[in-house]
């Protein structure tokens, strides 16, 4: 394992991870004394154990616990995510950039900084109206979870098409976490950019609710999408080979160019973990268990750095061609 970790050091300081999903903004939104510029024993995730596991870009969620009562409290709860969020990245110019492109990656990575990119907000934060959406899209958010919205509970309605629409010419992702299997397969349909699943695990290996099924798996490899698996001992298992096992099956649905890595920390002590896993340092170890059993260095590159960065590339030219259409 010594040399396949060397290995892996060196594969991340090239291809760092790009993380699809951290909970850090709701915990400083509940706990703002934190400080995550030095190493804090309070939360799973700071700038130095970040650094450590070779994290070189960041989706930062801000979907919040639980379901609020009414749309208009979606809303706000969702300004004040954000609003922590930027406040957040203000804090720590030397360790996080706000990123709003693809290129913003690359440009992080050469300055050393880590990209950060905000979202996914929900989906039930956008209604009856386009304006919302466009609202989040000003303040820099660039992913959005249709999972418990009205439009895209039970099938995609109408509006939910039109919403699906705008996000394709904003350039925003379409995150199918949460969502039940016919909707992400609808979902994944509708749009002309790539879908992603921010934080997952494959339901065969452990049939836990919110984990894709094969066939999410599969029609996020027809459409070029990308399923990134989480640290989460309820849906992976509690060991560092376990979530390799989730890796290697979504690999074998989704396909090299289909699977990435969303780990989900950001919480507080408590949160059960895979061991080995238990907060960002950890990466090396899993892209060593990966060569260890065969993966290529290129493939290891895709689901690290590569694949994300594709989605979001992908998601910027099918805005061109959208506004391109509506200018003609």
């Amino acid at each position: 394992m010594a040399g396949a970790l060397e290995r892996a050091a060196s594969l991340l300081a090239v291809h760092p991870v790009a993380d699809g999903c951290n909970t850090l903004v709701w915990t400083l939104r509940q706990s703002p004394h934190h400080d995550i510029e030095t190493p804090d024993a309070g939360v799973d995730t700071d700038i130095p154990r970040l650094r450590a596991g070779g994290v070189g870009a960041q989706f930062w969620s801000l979907l919040t616990p639980g379901e609020p009562e009414s749309p208009d409290r979606v809303v706000s709860d969702t300004l004040e995510q954000i609003d922590v969020a930027l406040a957040f990245l203000r804090r720590y110019p030397d360790g996080l950039s706000l990123a709003l492109t693809a290129d913003d990656m690359v440009d992080a990575r050469n300055r050393g900084r880590i990209a950060s990119y905000l979202g996914p907000v929900p989906g039930r934060a956008v209604t009856d109206g386009l304006g919302t959406l466009r609202a989040f899209h000003a303040l820099g958010v660039r992913i959005l979870a249709p999972a418990g919205a009205s439009w895209a509970r039970e099938g995609l309605t109408a509006f939910g098409h039109e919403v699906v629409r705008e996000m394709n010419r904003l350039a925003m992702l379409v995150d199918l976490t949460g969502c039940p299997p016919a909707v992400a397969c609808q979902l994944t349909a509708a749009s002309k950019a790539p879908a992603i699943v921010s934080h997952t695990a494959a339901a065969t290996l452990n049939p836990h609710p919110e984990n894709a099924t094969d066939e999410v798996l599969l029609a996020l490899r027809g459409a070029d999408g990308l399923a990134m698996v989480t640290f989460d001992t309820n849906r992976t298992g509690d060991s560092l080979h376990a979530v390799a096992d989730h890796v290697d099956h979504v690999r074998a649905l989704a396909g090299p160019h289909g699977v990435g890595l969303g780990a989900t920390f950001g919480a507080e002590p408590g949160n059960p973990r895979p061991a080995g896993l238990t907060d960002p340092s950890g990466y090396p170890r899993l892209i060593a268990e990966l060569l260890e059993r065969g993966w290529s260095e290129t493939d290891l590159s895709l689901l690290t750095w590569g694949n994300a960065q594709r989605v979001l590339r992908d998601a910027e030219f099918t805005s061109r061609a959208a506004q391109h259409r509506r200018n003609v």
